[in-house]
């Protein structure tokens, strides 16, 4: 596995400073392992819309996760997506939301909590609704995954540096082997962005391009 490329402030002056995590043993490639499942975190209206939730390269990550999308059905993959959904009458407002106000415009039925048409679930793949970044906490997500013997998870979604991250996180402590495909995942700042799949490379997840990830997982599958 190839590791990712050094974010753009760890480039230049600073790069030495990355040894520090090969002296101290991080960074050490995750191996694959079948049976798939793929995981789109909140490629929904509102973070495609600048003018709500989204920007960056999030379009770019959109148009890429088709693709993905596509493979994984035609492998027959598990395929989960999340969407933030809170009630209407904003009973399960959170800490989230706190920090986040914004948060709570995402209802059931709001455009902007719909995920993009071109993404749009397919019969019998799992909407994840959640109201916190993680599409693990508290949701029946690791027993579905584990229900249908999913070991290595492929990750894609909004944002990296949040709810792909947090869910990331979430995913190797139930045991899954994260997989982030990293050109279909974005953020609204490409800083963030590069440094958290700099960071998840290191330490909780394998990190790579869609091409190289369909060629691994292909040739593990059989």
């Amino acid at each position: 596995m190839t590791p990712p490329p050094l974010p753009l402030n760890l480039q230049g002056d600073t790069s030495a400073d990355i040894s520090v995590y090969a002296r101290q043993g991080f960074g050490t490639p995750l191996p694959l392992k079948a049976p798939f499942g793929l995981l789109i975190i909140d490629f929904v209206n509102g973070f495609a819309d600048p003018a709500v939730f989204g920007g960056g390269n999030i379009p770019e990550a959109i148009a890429r996760t088709r693709l993905l999308l596509a493979h994984a059905r035609e492998r027959g993959w598990p395929v989960a997506h999340s969407r933030i959904v809170f009630s209407d009458d904003d009973a399960d407002s959170n800490i989230f939301c706190l920090k986040v106000p914004g948060m709570l415009t995402l209802k059931e039925d709001s455009p902007e909590s719909a995920i993009v048409p071109e993404l749009a679930p397919a019969r019998g793949e799992y909407v994840v609704r959640k109201s916190t970044p993680s599409a693990f906490f508290g949701t029946m997500l690791a027993p579905w995954l584990a229900q249908r013997g999913v070991q290595t998870l492929l990750v894609a979604g909004c944002v990296t540096s949040g709810c792909v991250r947090a869910s990331v996180v979430d995913a190797m402590q139930s045991g899954f082997r994260p997989l982030v495909v990293s050109d279909c995942c974005g953020d609204r700042a490409l800083g963030p962005h590069e440094a958290n799949l700099f960071d998840m490379a290191q330490k909780y997840a394998a990190v790579m391009p869609l091409q190289q990830a369909i060629a691994d997982t292909h040739a593990l599958a059989g």
